[in-house]
């Protein structure tokens, strides 16, 4: 049930009755109409711009369509009041019955209420986290994996057929650097003194690799040169980091359905496909870049490249796909990689990528463009840099990661719960403070504690109906009276909760899961703030002497816990039953 898309349906109803009867003239297009919450809620329930966006293509005043449409709409037993205001806006007030609706949908439909199937199947693959495989994710990473992972459930929620993917960068230098790293631990093991030079990973976390290599080879590879062990010792370091990779997105609770190897596109001719697929389309070339922008590099001279014709696909200016020695440049497997997911038939592709790959952006939209003829839609989303505080200062550097606070850090101080929901409570491309000590405190200040807070006291609801002898289970729920609610706090928590179907397919649509968090925020403040009339006025308490009075109450009570759950669900966090 999507109380606004049922409402607009009897705007257009009532619209199509006007121009039936001649009040409007025909063929107009009503796509743009639409039904939603007023800016001030004191103005109503719900507002239409129909007449304002109608006025010019029927040729006469916004307030006559108003002032037409209102006369109709009031004949809908669901409408109590149609009001024009300003030039031509149209404010509805419904019936409270229509509210109570919503509860009783809630409770047929559980977790269900507010799934969607805007989406319409459609194939999507989200690829996120894809961090290099050289050690543990940092809290970078981790704000990454937590947006990625809420946005793939939020789409999946909304009828999208979903693919998490993580991209391995297994093919570039920084794992034969990994490999070297890994080596001056295996020498370590055996007893050696060894010295990490610029560039390489002085990480405590690869102790234990080195020290398995050295109980499985001894001093094999004792005084060798490179050419002797880096391969080997390059694949069994990156098996080990993507190992710990892969425990530590256990830890906050993120499976990939999909790991792809970057190495799989080498020597395999898939990278030359990507590249012959836009020679085709007379998009490669040879050429010769324009100097950077700005202060020319002294050691900047002009020469000719592979180029890939980006430019004519929206970015600034043409991309180099190989280098004038014949190597592949960063940019070419990526094509490629983008290649092999349009070939696997995606109807839309979204990659997480961290702030600093900002630059990336136009490239990487545009060789999807040329890729698919423009069919295939990237959406490219930019997660900014997570600042963290404890004690009141700057958290310390781990020293296990050698340089950065990991993602297990952070989840062995927080758990996992309150790690996902604070880092969703800013828009990705905003900065997040993540304090350590306030998003532990119990306040309404902490949005994670509110909102488990809020289905804590809905579950204590329950146990006290059942203490007390009333039947509460969601069918008995489902068919009480609930005419019994009819006080403005309980009717404005039904109309924060017939929002949530319509601020799922917003959400989806605009791939902006914090929006989830915020909507769970301000239910729970509604909640709340009816819970606290209830110390004040003892008819709004849920538990009545009278079963059917109560079981009115609990009604509501309970679609809120459907819908917090539902929402916590999205978000990857699990809804508690009770607050310790």
């Amino acid at each position: 049930m999507n109380l606004f898309v049922e409402i607009r349906s009897a705007v257009i109803g009532a619209l199509d009755a006007m121009v039936a009867e001649g009040d409007l003239p025909e063929e107009l297009d009503f796509a743009n109409v639409a039904v939603e919450p007023p800016r001030d809620a004191a103005h109503g329930d719900m507002a239409t711009n129909a007449a304002m966006v109608l006025a010019k293509a029927a040729r006469m005043k916004p307030r006559d369509i108003a002032d037409a449409l209102a006369s109709r709409l009031t004949a809908d037993d669901r409408i109590e009041i149609a009001e024009v205001a300003g030039p031509g806006f149209l404010n509805l007030r419904l019936a409270p019955a229509v509210w109570m609706g919503v509860v009783r949908a809630a409770l047929s439909d559980d977790v269900a209420y507010g799934r969607s199937q805007m989406g319409q199947g459609a194939r999507v693959n989200v690829e996120y986290v894809s961090a290099n495989p050289t050690g543990p994710l940092h809290v970078g990473h981790t704000r990454g994996a937590v947006f990625g992972d809420a946005l793939a459930k939020l789409l999946s929620y909304a009828g999208h057929d979903v693919t998490k993917e993580y991209y391995i960068n297994d093919g570039g230098a920084q794992v034969n650097v990994l490999a070297r790293s890994v080596y001056l631990r295996y020498l370590e093991a055996l007893g050696q003194d060894v010295a990490f030079e610029d560039g390489t990973y002085p990480g405590d976390y690869l102790i234990p690799v080195g020290e398995e290599l050295a109980d499985i080879y001894g001093d094999r590879y004792f005084g060798k040169s490179e050419d002797a062990w880096l391969a080997e010792f390059r694949e069994f370091a990156i098996e080990a980091m993507m190992k710990l990779i892969r425990d530590d997105l256990a830890a906050l609770g993120v499976e990939m359905d999909v790991f792809f190897s970057e190495k799989s596109l080498y020597g395999t001719g898939r990278i030359e496909a990507a590249l012959d697929a836009l020679d085709s389309k007379g998009l490669i070339y040879e050429g010769v870049l324009e100097p950077p922008k700005g202060k020319k590099p002294e050691d900047w001279e002009p020469r000719e490249q592979t180029l890939f014709r980006s430019s004519a696909h929206g970015d600034d200016v043409d991309r180099p796909v190989k280098k004038s020695d014949g190597s592949w440049t960063y940019f070419a497997p990526d094509i490629a990689y983008h290649y092999d997911k349009v070939e696997r038939g995606f109807d839309a592709l979204i990659d997480v990528f961290g702030a600093d790959h900002g630059g990336y952006v136009k490239r990487m939209k545009a060789a999807v463009s040329a890729l698919s003829d423009g069919q295939v839609p990237l959406d490219i989303k930019l997660t900014q840099l997570v600042r963290l505080f404890k004690d009141g200062a700057p958290f310390k550097m781990s020293k296990r990661a050698g340089t950065f606070v990991t993602l297990r850090d952070v989840v062995d101080l927080v758990g996992p719960d309150v790690t996902r929901f604070v880092m969703l409570t800013r828009k990705n491309d905003a900065p997040l403070d993540f304090d350590f000590d306030k998003v532990l405190e119990q306040s309404k200040d902490n949005p994670v504690f509110y909102v488990q807070y809020a289905h804590a006291r809905v579950c204590s609801v329950l146990r006290k109906a059942e203490e007390a002898g009333i039947v509460a289970d969601d069918e008995t729920l489902a068919k009480a009276d609930l005419s019994a609610n009819a006080d403005e706090a309980e009717l404005a928590l039904a109309r924060k909760l017939a929002e949530w179907p319509r601020l799922v397919e917003i959400a989806a649509r605009t791939h902006e899961p914090h929006r989830v968090a915020f909507y769970l925020y301000e239910l729970a403040g509604d909640f709340h703030a009816l819970w606290n009339r209830g110390n004040d006025r003892p008819e709004l308490r849920f538990i009545q002497d009278d079963p059917a009075t109560s079981q009115a109450k609990i009604a509501l009570a309970r679609s809120v816990a459907i819908v917090i759950s539902a929402g916590l669900g999205i978000l990857g966090v699990t809804p508690v039953s009770e607050m310790r």
